[in-house]
């Protein structure tokens, strides 16, 4: 019994430096490709609260979001908004790590405003 909790905590502790070292990743390239001229804005990316009725069986217990800010200096429209998460649904080994670490839901904001966009990552998982 006691085993099973200390597996649990050993993998709560792998899980988290895994999700951070993605997100450090992911900002990493997103700045190079800015700096670069590549993208139009530059993305940053972190942990959200997620929404629960998006939770799968590898869900993370919480913080199930992969939220990502486009810094534009403005409200995004709707569209700019679909783009960037398009970007982000169609490249698969990105999709797998999400998944596999935990997260269920991918959110796209601007700097400015309140309002973005949600995506059930499971709805876009490619399985053969």
């Amino acid at each position: 019994m006691f085993e099973n909790y200390w597996n649990r905590i050993i993998d709560w502790f792998y899980d988290k430096k895994d999700r951070r070292k993605l997100i450090r990743e992911f900002n990493t390239a997103a700045r190079h490709s800015f700096i670069q001229g590549m993208a139009p804005s530059l993305l940053k990316a972190d942990i959200s609260k997620g929404d629960a009725s998006y939770r799968h069986q590898f869900s993370h217990w919480s913080k199930t979001g992969f939220r990502i800010v486009a810094f534009s200096g403005r409200q995004l429209q709707r569209n700019e908004m679909e783009q960037i998460g398009s970007v982000i649904l169609s490249n698969d080994n990105l999709m797998r790590q999400l998944v596999v670490l935990g997260w269920d839901t991918l959110e796209i904001h601007g700097d400015e405003g309140q309002y973005g966009l949600r995506w059930q990552l499971k709805d876009y998982l490619a399985l053969n």
